[in-house]
């Protein structure tokens, strides 16, 4: 069963948090922890702590401890809200600053799915071999 964790109004440009969410997705989540613990790049530090709390809200939900199989199933990036500032600028003018910031939505889960394999009667397979025999 997925488990989610989200992330709202962090104040990053969703551009620099979308570099490191497309490298992290569909990764296994040990190998994306190692990833952002040792990324130079600043929102790695929010991303790799999102991470954390999804994998945290995954082991409450399922009543277990086993992270092997785990996997970032979806991570994505929304615009969150932009702060608007001025800046002084020469002859009396000002400059426009945007601050931007933004929403993080990370969905963790097994490995190939929480579904599990389903297994085929004989009755539904000797059917099957009783309409191509009459279809021939």
């Amino acid at each position: 069963m997925e488990a989610v964790a989200r992330l709202r109004n962090n104040p990053t440009s969703p551009r620099k948090m979308r570099l490191l969410a497309d490298v992290i997705r569909g990764m296994k989540v040990e190998n994306a922890l190692n990833f952002l613990k040792f990324n130079t790049q600043h929102p790695s530090v929010p991303l790799e702590k999102l991470l954390i709390s999804a994998v945290s809200n995954w082991k409450v939900k399922n009543d277990s401890d086993e992270i092997d199989d785990l996997e970032v199933k979806t991570i994505y990036v929304d615009s969150g809200r932009v702060l608007k500032r001025m800046l002084p600028a020469p002859q009396g003018r000002a400059y426009r600053i945007k601050k931007r910031s933004n929403h993080i939505t990370i969905v963790v889960d097994k490995k190939g799915g929480s579904a599990a394999p389903v297994e085929v009667s004989e009755e539904v397979e000797n059917n099957d071999n009783n309409e191509t025999e009459n279809n021939k």
